[in-house]
């Protein structure tokens, strides 16, 4: 099968219909082998029944229907665990992505070799203080994550059937894929200008609370990537620097006492910080070596992903 579109959806019933017979005309007129796989993330609207219809008409149609809300990367994964397609397209249901991007996102897969290709809205039809914050948040993630995207939260988003099934979404990483997809091994990642339009159903699920879970679901993702595998690393670097300096603290004042006779040291703000700084530091080494603990009993403590095998007896992956 040539192509799999994931469509998360959540109270669309009136977008689908229209959204349905785009996307057929669109990948119809192009000759792709598809499947269009709807996950309804707990519509209390119509939403079901219209899909039921909408598959009685198109066989290429797949559903799948939580029985309450899980969230948006909850609708993604299931998706791209039953997706099939070589490339594997996602878009929103609400019609603000239009499917006429579909057939050059699926050429700058199979014919430009990219892993991963984002959509770009650079023309936005938001209100300002929505698009304000999405600036300063993308800013904000292009520097953490090292990936020059400018869009990193846009649904309309193409990948690499591999790419879909390495890659583990839940809680909010949605809006983190490309990260995700880095850290995996995946570094073709490329970027797509495509058209915002404007919502006509519905109404939009944009929330403040977002842009705070979105950036600690960055950090996240970051320290995960970086030292996931290799915890002692990051706790006991700054465990070894913390006790260092409450070292060299305590090891002045007790010289400035023995040496110079000095008096008072006990009531010193040096001295309490010399003592902090030492607790803090065994702190986070003893947290270093329990979480080397919990990894090395981990099952996905020595999973690593492998491109290709040349091993006697075993195809080549």
């Amino acid at each position: 099968m040539n192509l799999s579109l994931v469509i998360p959806l959540k109270n669309e019933a009136e977008s689908l219909p229209e959204l349905e017979a785009w996307i057929r005309r669109v990948v119809e007129a192009q000759g792709l082998r598809y499947e269009i796989i709807f996950v309804d993330d707990g519509s209390t609207d119509d939403s079901w029944i219209v899909i039921e219809s909408l598959r009685a008409a198109n066989p290429n149609i797949r559903a799948i229907k939580f029985r309450r809300n899980y969230g948006k990367s909850a609708a993604l994964h299931v998706g791209f665990q039953a997706a099939q397609g070589q490339v594997v397209i996602t878009l929103d249901a609400d019609l603000q992505d239009s499917p006429d991007e579909i057939p050059e996102l699926y050429r700058m897969i199979t014919e430009e070799g990219y892993d991963l290709v984002s959509g770009w809205k650079k023309k936005r039809h938001d209100p300002l203080e929505k698009r304000l914050p999405s600036k300063l948040f993308n800013a904000v993630a292009r520097w953490m994550s090292g990936i020059p995207l400018h869009d990193f939260n846009c649904g309309l988003k193409a990948y690499r059937q591999s790419v879909v099934k390495a890659i583990e979404v839940y809680g909010e990483m949605h809006r983190w894929i490309p990260v995700l997809a880095k850290w995996a091994g995946f570094r073709r990642i490329g970027e797509k200008v495509v058209e915002h339009r404007a919502r006509r159903y519905g109404h939009s699920k944009f929330g403040w609370e977002r842009y705070i879970n979105g950036f600690l679901d960055l950090l996240s993702v970051y320290f995960v990537g970086k030292f996931g595998k290799r915890p002692m690393h990051f706790f006991g670097t700054l465990g070894v620097l913390s006790f260092l300096i409450g070292f060299a603290f305590l090891a002045y004042l007790s010289w400035a006492k023995l040496v110079y006779k000095a008096y008072g040291i006990a009531d010193r703000p040096l001295f309490f910080f010399g003592i902090l700084a030492l607790i803090v530091g065994t702190q986070l080494f003893l947290t270093g070596f329990l979480a080397e603990i919990i990894n090395r009993n981990s099952p996905t403590r020595n999973e690593y992903l492998i491109e290709k095998d040349l091993l006697p007896g075993c195809e080549e992956l």
